[in-house]
Order: structure tokens, then C-alpha cells, then sequence
């Protein structure tokens, strides 16, 4: 099994994403592959969920917190600007304390609150996250490429998620159960039932994208999930490790691809020997790799020469990634 024939096949299957340890190339992987489907004439969005992105890196554009950027025909990319989501929750809040109490002026104690909340370590992930929602919900792309952050923190979307969900279903439970007892209680409080129906079809709205966006990360129909890992003993750990975990939460693993294998033509070279020795590490764990994944294992990846940036860049790793146009 190829990573082209995983596409070719599974066609299907428009949300892919690529996880691993940082530094081990997904964002490389991502921008490739966004390349290589929009070439064969797919709408493409590639869109990073990690704080530190460099997708603008890659493509050489400056593309950070500025919506779906065309990078080329077919293909668009999308930093998330989280500090920026975060300034329109705080606003967004501030209007509903307003228009919900008839306020002309948040409260200084409120306002205190809410500015302090802003600089909460989960807020910045709770931003993101709700802007991966509004992207995959739009529906406007046939390929949904996500450039996944490190994988503690993709665990941590997982589980987000799921804790969201449980908190949403309870608080709606909740309201549904109030919406009842006013009802019965006199009509004379009809203002108050329909502010009632307002809070709860803000609730179930909020249930809605995150029941959305979870399943799709879960969805094995839908998704591809694959690992990047490289030949070194502590990256192959951790994936170990990372994939007993996603299998925790479902999320269907499509395939391993292995990255940065030193070409095998230079042992015939005259080369340092620190070199051939990290060959001969290769080996063995690029042996161990396949002993463990068989044939999970869809590309083996060469080290290049130089960085991958610039389309011309991206082209021969979409080349080395699925063997050149399908």
C-alpha cells in the first residue's frame, strides 16, 4: 500500500491530518500534500491549528491570521490568529452581558473578569479550537488538510472535545428542565421564556460544532489520520506511545510515513564516519519500523539537501511523498 493509493481509494475521506512529535515535518507533509491534491484539481485548504505555525514558511507568504490565503490555484492556506479569536470572544461577551441585562456598560468587576480570563493558558486553545470548528463547518472545500500541533496537544483537542460535549449536554438538560417549569409556572413570564429559548439555542448550537468537529475527528469514513515519525529510537517510542493513545479516542490511523532516511547510495560514497554510523542507526530502526507498522508504513522519506520552502520545494516533496501526479 502506497499514501497514493490510501487517496486513490478512499476518496471519501477529505479531513487528513498529520501528527507527531514536533519538528519531524507535518507541516512539510501537509503543504505537499494540499499541493498534490490541488494539482489534480481538488479545492484545498491547508490550515494550521499550531501556535507557532510555518505554514507562512513554507508557502514564503505571509499568510498569519489573515482567513484562507490562495496560494495557487486550487490550493489556499490559513494561520489561526488565536490572540486575535480571543479579543472577539472577550467582545462577543461583553455584548451579551449588555443586551441580556439591558446594560449601557460592562460592569467593572465583570470587565475585570473577562480580561482575566483572556490570560488563561486554555484560553488560547479553546480559540483555536473554535475556529477549527467554524473552518471544517463551512463547507467549502473539498479537502480539509490539518497541520496538527505537537501530539499532547492534539490529545488535548480530543479530549476538549469530549469534556465540552458532556458539559454542553448537562447545562442543556438543565435549561431544557427551567424552560419547563416556566412554562408551566404562568404565561404572565412569556419575556422571560423566550430569553430562556435564546440561552438554550445558543447551548445546543455550541453542542452542535463541537459534536461536529469531534466526529470528524473520529470518523475513519471521513478521516485520515497519519503519523510522521523518523528512524530514532525516542521518536518510535513516542509514537508507540501516541498511537495506543489516539486508539483510546478512536481516531482512525491511516498510515505511517518515515522521514529524513539518509539516501541509501551514500555508503557508497566517501563519507565521515559519523555519517555512516547514523546510516547504520537508520537501519535498524528503519527495520524495527517496519517489524512493528508492515505495511502501515506508506512512504519512507529522503533527507533533502536543503530546506523545503517555495513551491518548487513543496513539488518534489509531493513527488517523493506520493510518486508525482496520479
Amino acid at each position: 500500500m502506497s499514501l497514493a493509493r490510501i487517496f486513490q481509494e478512499n476518496p471519501e475521506r477529505r479531513y487528513i491530518m498529520f501528527g507527531g512529535k514536533g519538528g519531524l515535518g507535518k507541516t512539510t507533509f501537509s503543504a505537499a500534500t494540499g499541493y498534490w491534491l490541488a494539482q489534480q484539481g481538488y479545492k484545498v485548504l491547508v490550515f494550521s491549528v499550531d501556535p507557532q505555525a510555518s505554514l507562512s514558511d513554507i508557502f514564503q507568504r505571509d499568510i498569519f491570521g489573515k482567513g484562507p490565503v490562495e496560494i495557487m490555484p486550487n490550493l489556499f492556506a490559513q494561520e489561526v490568529d488565536a490572540d486575535r479569536r480571543i479579543r472577539e470572544y472577550q467582545e462577543e461577551i461583553r455584548q451579551k452581558i449588555l443586551d441580556m441585562y439591558g446594560l449601557e456598560k460592562v460592569p467593572d468587576e465583570i470587565e475585570d473578569y473577562i480580561q482575566a480570563a483572556a490570560a488563561e493558558p486554555a484560553m488560547e486553545e479553546s480559540a483555536i479550537f473554535d475556529q477549527v470548528v467554524d473552518i471544517v463547518l463551512s463547507g467549502e472545500y473539498d479537502y480539509y488538510i490539518y497541520d496538527l500541533v505537537p501530539l499532547g496537544h492534539a490529545l488535548y483537542y480530543l479530549s476538549m472535545a469530549s469534556v465540552y460535549d458532556q458539559w454542553i449536554e448537562k447545562i442543556t438538560k438543565l435549561r431544557e428542565e427551567m424552560q419547563e417549569y416556566a412554562q408551566v409556572a404562568a404565561l404572565l413570564q412569556r419575556e422571560d421564556e423566550l430569553e430562556e429559548d435564546k440561552i438554550l439555542a445558543e447551548l445546543q448550537d455550541i453542542r452542535y460544532r463541537i459534536s461536529t468537529s469531534s466526529s470528524i475527528l473520529t470518523d475513519k469514513e471521513k478521516t485520515a489520520f497519519f503519523f510522521v515519525l523518523v528512524p530514532e529510537e525516542m521518536v518510535l517510542v513516542d509514537t508507540l506511545k501516541a498511537a495506543d493513545l489516539f486508539a483510546k479516542y478512536q481516531v482512525p490511523i491511516s498510515g505511517y510515513i518515515v522521514n529524513r532516511v539518509l539516501p541509501a547510495e551514500l555508503e557508497q560514497q566517501d563519507i565521515p564516519e559519523y555519517l555512516r554510523h547514523r546510516i547504520e542507526m537508520q537501519k535498524k530502526y528503519l527495520a524495527e519500523i517496519d517489524r512493528l507498522f508492515g505495511d502501515q508504513v506508506l512512504a519512507r522519506i529522503p533527507e533533502f539537501e536543503r530546506d523545503v520552502t517555495g513551491l518548487g520545494m513543496i513539488e518534489r516533496m509531493a513527488e517523493a511523498m506520493f510518486g508525482g501526479a496520479a
